[in-house]
């Protein structure tokens, strides 16, 4: 089974293919503002180096958020496109839970977050000591404040990953320093989603055929896009 993971949710552009078994090719690339320009080329190179023509593709994966509007807004597209093209199943999956999946298994609480940017950021709480990653705290978004409630309550020690939480890292250290909570974070080489894990999450669930099909397919939005909120907040004003 030759499955396309395509991961846009934040400001990298990442893209896979393997064969339920192994890694195929891969591709990586940081790039804020030009996610629509990067991801077809980066598609038809990763695919002729892993010897695959798009038309062999059985599933389509993609990070469905939450994250960047207009990066998810591209992946997601791009995905349903080739999807219903080639009419196969496509399969979401949730940016955090990617991150989640990146660290080993440990005793600690994972927290996963993803930068929201406006001073805000996405967050889930995730176990790993029973295999694969179950989530435990669902996403939310608010101040690097409110995650670090959410932490507190679960009065567990944490493994913190993502780009969400690591611009707070001295904040957070520091409000957690008076709390009885531990807290270990995990490389910046993790801080992002990337489509290589994605593409061996989805073949786990292509097995079980967890999928979808593109219509179906919905991002996981946790609050407006940022052009809304700004029209929303200059109509307050006037």
């Amino acid at each position: 089974m030759i499955i396309l993971a395509i991961d846009t949710s934040t400001d990298a552009v990442s893209v896979a293919v393997n064969n339920s078994k192994k890694l195929l090719a891969s591709a990586h690339v940081t790039s804020d503002r030009r996610h629509a320009e990067q991801l077809a080329p980066m598609i038809d190179a990763v695919c002729r180096q892993a010897d695959v023509a798009v038309s062999e593709v059985d599933v389509v994966a993609v990070d469905v958020g939450p994250g960047l509007f207009t990066g998810m807004r591209v992946g997601i597209a791009s995905a349903k496109s080739i999807a219903q093209v080639l009419n196969v199943p496509i399969i979401g999956v949730s940016s955090l839970d990617i991150l989640a999946r990146s660290v080993s298994t440990t005793d600690r609480v994972v927290v996963s977050t993803i930068d929201a940017r406006r001073g805000e950021l996405y967050w889930a709480l995730y176990r790993n000591d029973v295999g694969s990653s179950l989530e435990v705290k669902p996403p939310r978004v608010g101040t690097f404040g409110d995650c670090v409630v959410d932490i507190v309550d679960r009065g567990q020690d944490a493994l913190i990953v993502g780009n969400g939480a690591l611009r707070y890292r001295n904040q957070i250290n520091d409000e957690l320093e008076t709390t009885a909570v531990s807290v270990e974070w995990a490389s910046e080489q993790l801080s992002r989603p990337d489509a290589t894990l994605l593409a061996l999450i989805a073949a786990d669930l292509a097995l079980h055929e967890q999928w979808q099909t593109a219509t179906q397919l919905q991002a996981l939005y946790l609050r407006a896009p940022d052009a809304e909120i700004n029209w929303l907040t200059r109509s307050q004003v006037g």
